[in-house]
């Protein structure tokens, strides 16, 4: 959608704000308020921040008379725009009881009549362009808050130890999976970033030429089944299989299995999923992982994480497109032996730490905060989850995240240097 036209956009913008009310109606006003732990933000100010967003960078840039739906919104709504002004403390975004659910729809509505309005004026030919270029950004980052949206309220019912489902439906046990197969690629000089002219953020860019030693990439994503043969062979008791890092982090929080796994007295494991407390399933991929549990459990594999370059090759070198549309990852499907699960269930962990490409340059102003200056204590992760809204995918997306988060859909991908 390279030229702007008000009918299309009016429809895509319709569509992706409804799918953020959507996925907000199976909760209660009080799920909406509440806020688990300082990553995560309450359902309501991910409802506001994304209407703030559209506000704060259209409205009050090409409004005519432009008057904020509420003073004070611009300072609790902001998230970590320093360049616009103050923010509220994002720990503490639990705290607001006010306003109301009922004004944060009130407050969408108003923004988005506003925006209709917008986009149906008699604009310029640069005023279009800008208009186009900002709607894109404010909807594909209303998609990133969609997935988060999912991810925080997974972590706050995870608390209530009555085990509330978010989805009304069953979880049907998945078809067992494929075993595990390596696929060698020859590597070589290769182009790393985003091509052609569809969206892409400013870190997927310049793209650049890099070198790949040859190297093996597992066929699917570590399965539940086969994590649990880590932990059972003592994986979170054995440091030599652990960065110095990882190992204190682990030992300081006791941990001795991912987030959201559970054993009963009987020495059942089970998972909580957005479909509630489920038996753990031996053949889904293992997700919710840190990228230090990850790492080790790849060590005790004999082998290791790929690098972003490997994971981004090889999916150009088996074609891998975007799929998913579920709430929990799944089974690997036949035919048996290619590269699978690339996207649509888990965010796989790279190597890589999160640093810019040789020649990026962020975008000037308050916009230009939205990746650079995050990177440095991170790592990426590659390909999309089963969270991740449909269109939001593509093979240069550079997720990235510390190393002990683990309340994203994120999994294992196993790689091997070829001898």
């Amino acid at each position: 959608m390279h030229m702007y036209d008000s009918g299309l956009w009016t429809a895509r913008y319709a569509a992706v704000r409804q799918r953020s009310l959507d996925l907000a109606t199976p909760l209660s006003d009080e799920d909406c308020c509440v806020q688990s732990m300082p990553d995560a933000s309450p359902i309501k100010w991910h409802l506001a921040h994304t209407t703030w967003f559209f506000e704060t960078f259209i409205l009050e840039q090409m409004e005519a008379d432009f008057q904020p739906f509420h003073p004070a919104f611009r300072m609790l709504f902001n998230s970590y725009y320093n360049g616009v002004g103050d923010k509220h403390p994002r720990p503490r975004r639990g705290l607001l009881t006010r306003p109301a659910l009922s004004e944060v729809r009130a407050y969408r509505a108003n923004v988005d009549q506003r925006m209709a309005r917008l986009q149906g004026s008699v604009l310029d030919g640069a005023a279009r362009d800008r208009l186009a270029m900002l709607l894109t950004l404010g909807l594909e980052h209303e998609q990133q808050h969609q997935e988060l949206m999912l991810t925080d309220v997974k972590h706050l019912l995870a608390q209530n130890p009555l085990h509330p489902a978010y989805a009304a439906e069953a979880l049907p046990p998945a078809a067992a999976a494929a075993p595990l197969a390596w696929l060698a690629l020859e590597g070589g000089l290769c182009d790393i970033g985003h091509q052609g002219e569809g969206f892409c953020f400013d870190n997927e860019l310049p793209r650049h030429r890099q070198y790949v030693a040859p190297f093996e990439l597992a066929s699917r994503l570590l399965t539940n089944g086969e994590y649990l043969a880590f932990i059972e062979a003592g994986g979170y008791r054995d440091p030599s299989l652990w960065l110095a890092e990882g190992w204190d982090w682990a030992g300081s929080m006791g941990l001795r299995h991912p987030l959201y796994w559970q054993q009963d007295e009987a020495g059942q494991w089970w998972e909580f999923t957005l479909h509630g407390l489920q038996r753990l399933d031996m053949n889904r991929p293992a997700t919710h992982i840190s990228l230090f549990e990850a790492d080790a459990c790849a060590h005790w594999m004999d082998a290791r994480l790929p690098s972003e370059a490997e994971w981004e090759l090889a999916v150009h070198a088996a074609g891998a497109t975007p799929e998913g549309g579920a709430l929990h990852p799944g089974a690997v499907q036949p035919p048996q032996g290619r590269l699978q699960q690339m996207f649509g269930h888990c965010w796989q962990w790279t190597s890589s730490s999160y640093a810019p490409y040789p020649g990026y340059r962020a975008a000037a102003g308050a916009l230009g905060e939205y990746n650079g200056k995050f990177m440095v204590n991170q790592y990426v992760l590659r390909g999309s989850s089963c969270a991740t809204p449909e269109g939001h995918a593509r093979a240069s997306y550079r997720n990235f995240f510390p190393a002990g988060a683990r309340w994203q859909f994120s999994g294992i991908r196993l790689a091997r240097s070829s001898a």
